[in-house]
């Protein structure tokens, strides 16, 4: 199946919190969207990889995502220069070959989002690279191919975005995919231990984050992301936002 959009994110979760609006958007105009996740999020505080596993899959059907799987990478000790992951990884890149990939932020406050986007940049990379040899799952040689955008997202540290993308139609959609992680965040009749996402005050921080990058493009809530490359357009017709 080939993607228009790939989000590749190191833990369930990172994607729905930074950037489900857009694939929301985009799979309500038509783009085939998809996800993969890298770890179970084994180490996480709150909630078992099982219960994680089965919530990502609930998220995936709030978004509307054409398919969503998990590399099962070790969760806080993967490195970016393991040939193994990359070799997933790259795997991955080549099975779906999105247009865009949307992947973790290069620097954040979780030491894997940085880890992990840095991996994920590098491995599109190399997924273009021919004489790197990856397999698909019936051990079948696979065809180089490299995205033509990579977008990173902004996840726990506040950065200023390349691109901004509007989500106001989809924001309480957003919200029910995130809400979809029950283990994970704020619930009053938990009796997991507290942790930094499982507060009230972390979800009024994403509701903020949303407002701000909105009120940068004239909007009531948008995403924003990074990119190391420019991003262009076809015309200045396209441009969106802007003084008022």
């Amino acid at each position: 199946m080939k993607l228009d959009i790939l989000a590749i994110g190191v833990h369930p979760d990172d994607i729905e919190l930074s950037c489900s609006g857009t694939l929301i958007g985009a799979a309500l105009q038509g783009k085939k969207t998809g996800i993969i996740d890298l770890t179970a999020g084994e180490l996480g505080t709150r909630g078992t990889p099982e219960i994680r596993l089965q919530e990502a899959a609930n998220a995936a059907k709030i978004m509307n995502v054409s398919v969503r799987e998990n590399l099962f990478l070790q969760d806080g000790f993967f490195k970016n220069n393991e040939q193994d992951a990359m070799q997933k990884i790259m795997s991955a890149i080549r099975k779906f070959q999105p247009e865009i990939i949307l992947a973790n932020a290069l620097e954040d406050r979780h030491p894997d989002h940085g880890r992990a986007g840095k991996m994920i940049a590098e491995c599109c990379f190399y997924a273009g690279l021919r004489k790197i040899e990856t397999k698909d799952e019936n051990e079948n040689l696979q065809n180089a191919w490299r995205p033509k955008h990579i977008l990173h997202v902004i996840q726990d540290r506040y950065y200023t975005p390349t691109l901004v993308v509007d989500i106001t139609p989809y924001y309480e959609q957003k919200l029910k995919a995130i809400f979809a992680y029950e283990s994970q965040f704020y619930n009053p009749n938990s009796n997991e231990p507290q942790t930094y996402i499982a507060t009230p005050m972390f979800m009024e921080g994403v509701k903020a984050r949303c407002v701000q990058y909105g009120k940068t493009i004239g909007v009531d809530y948008a995403e924003g992301f990074t990119t190391v490359n420019p991003i262009g357009i076809k015309d200045l017709s396209a441009l969106v936002g802007g003084l008022s």
